[in-house]
């Protein structure tokens, strides 16, 4: 065994359970994304596939090797393909099916979830050449491999568009900028939610650190659909929310085939996006530091800085293109950009997104974060949630409700001490579930560290706190979001309105951040076995 480790084989115990039962069958081992690998010099070769190679082994005969590759080597790209189809399938079905479109995108990130889970396994569940393309980029998947993916996911995407013509005609489906907005307009929303698109896919299934060989997640695939609920919501109304070149060319017909093209470019800048910041936020993935990145291991303060501004950015724009786009979900977006954000980045910075769940987590002491790192958090979760305010503005300013002003205000029939309690009571418990779920040792009993349920809770919190709170207060929950709504009004008001004072957006905050520093007293007393070390408020 010492010899075998010294030349690259470090699955030594299986050789010796394998000599112990000689009679057992040795089979492939597979991982959550489909990774067969094979131990040495098998280990990288083309039977590897899925989104990140060569995490876990097992040890076969030289039989086993040949019989796997004549008999597997096909049964990725046909995982890929039936995938696709079904995905463009559901796709075209909820864009000309009659009815109310209320649903349509529960629909296509509930279909794009189930097809990941059950063709994980066998290919890594790309389904989106934007998404092999971003895999490829950042080291995960082999080129060779990407180019296989791609020409056969946009085969099914015109297999797919085959089939709905022949179910719907005469009517096609057809891609391009949805009336008011223009072209450049539409490729932003592309480019965006492609970006998000990718970058959780990255994080989820591709990161060594959301996936340890013994310990991977298996939440990938529910992160990625609900990426889906959150863009198609909030710019579904603006390009259609494809977000994937599969979708885009085979929805685009005749005069429309150009945007199909021009939705291939954006979603690949997309994707290119995508890979430049997973390597921002992820630096361990390709310059370990000494002694490894465990599950443990906490990155430098900028990183985790660059994490909370990006998922404050993402959090605020999808909950003001919803808003200023009249959707019909924005509460249930908003949750599934919360939840999808927090899976991605948890174990980057904590993925607070918040600076009233910052304040609830630092004044809980046990050195979850310190406060010159809390300072840090807030200032990156401002700053970007006032960007993204301004952001959402210019589609606000284009968009159909560009006479309308969508301030901070009570609900019809409320005062500003009713919104700001309401706020209060939402934003404890906001703060109070990320204490309890994200930061709260977890039972030894469990066998995994990964946990499934925390970014599920949070997420959900901010769709009760939006669909509860809404008609209050708006249901802000969250001073970043606050700051950004103020920053929008400030870029754009509608025909004839003044400008929002600015003085409710400081009543607002300081119920939220009343609302953090409360959950992290009544943590404290629910918890109390996690103080025996660290008292609350320890340094």
């Amino acid at each position: 065994c010492p010899s075998l480790q010294t030349r690259g084989f470090p699955f030594c115990e299986l050789t010796l359970r394998y000599r112990t039962r000689p009679r057992a069958k040795p089979s492939p081992l597979r991982d959550v994304r489909g990774r067969i690998v094979l131990a040495g010099a098998m280990a990288s070769s083309s039977s590897s596939y899925g989104a990140a190679e060569a995490h876990h082994g097992a040890l076969l005969s030289a039989p086993d090797r040949h019989r796997l590759l004549a008999s597997d080597n096909t049964a990725p790209y046909i995982a890929e393909f039936v995938g696709t189809f079904m995905l463009v399938l559901t796709v075209g079905c909820v864009a000309l099916s009659p009815g109310s479109p209320t649903w349509g995108g529960v629909a296509i990130g509930c279909a794009l979830m189930v097809m990941l889970y059950a063709t994980g396994p066998i290919s890594g569940g790309n389904l989106n050449p934007a998404v092999s393309f971003s895999l490829g980029l950042i080291g995960s998947l082999r080129w060779v491999v990407v180019v296989r993916y791609c020409v056969v996911q946009l085969l099914a995407g015109f297999a797919a568009s085959l089939a709905l013509r022949v179910m719907y005609s005469p009517r096609v489906p057809t891609i391009g900028p949805l009336t008011p907005f223009t072209w450049e307009y539409a490729v932003l929303a592309e480019v965006i939610y492609t970006f998000m698109l990718c970058f959780v896919v990255n994080n989820c299934a591709a990161s060594k650190r959301n996936n340890p060989r013994d310990d991977p997640n298996q939440f990938y695939a529910l992160a990625i659909g609900f990426v889906v609920i959150a863009g198609g919501y909030a710019v579904g109304d603006i390009s259609g929310a494809a977000f994937n070149p599969a979708i885009a060319l085979a929805l685009s017909t005749g005069t429309h085939l150009r945007w199909g093209f021009a939705w291939l470019i954006a979603e690949l800048l997309g994707a290119v996006l995508a890979a430049i910041m997973f390597r921002a936020v992820r630096p361990e993935e390709y310059n370990p530091p000494e002694g490894g990145a465990g599950i443990d291991y906490e990155p430098r303060l900028h990183v985790r800085c660059a994490s909370e501004f990006l998922g404050a950015f993402t959090l605020v724009l999808t909950v003001g293109l919803n808003i200023t786009m009249g959707s019909p979900a924005t509460a249930f977006s908003a949750g599934a950009a919360m939840l999808c954000l927090n899976y991605s980045l948890g174990n980057v910075s904590g993925a607070h997104f918040n600076p009233a769940v910052t304040l609830a987590v630092v004044l809980s002491g046990r050195d979850k974060c310190s406060p010159a790192d809390g300072a840090a958090y807030v200032v990156c979760q401002m700053i970007g949630g006032a960007l993204a305010g301004v952001l959402y503005a210019q589609f606000h300013a284009a968009g159909p409700n560009s006479g309308l002003t969508f301030g901070l205000k009570p609900g019809p029939g409320y005062g500003p001490n009713a919104a700001g309690v309401v706020e209060l009571f939402f934003a404890f418990v906001l703060a109070y579930a990320v204490l309890a779920c994200a930061t709260a040792t977890p039972p030894t009993a469990w066998r995994t560290r990964q946990s499934f349920y925390t970014a599920l809770a949070i997420g959900a919190c901010v769709t009760a706190g939006g669909l509860s709170a809404g008609r209050v207060s708006g249901g802000q929950l969250n001073p970043a979001l606050t700051v950004g709504v103020t920053a929008a009004n400030v870029a754009h008001v509608g025909w004839g309105h003044p400008v929002p004072p600015f003085n409710l957006c400081l009543i607002l905050m300081v119920w939220e951040f009343t609302g953090g520093l409360l959950a992290a007293v009544v943590f404290s007393l629910t918890h109390p076995d996690e103080y025996k070390k660290a008292p609350l408020l320890s340094k």
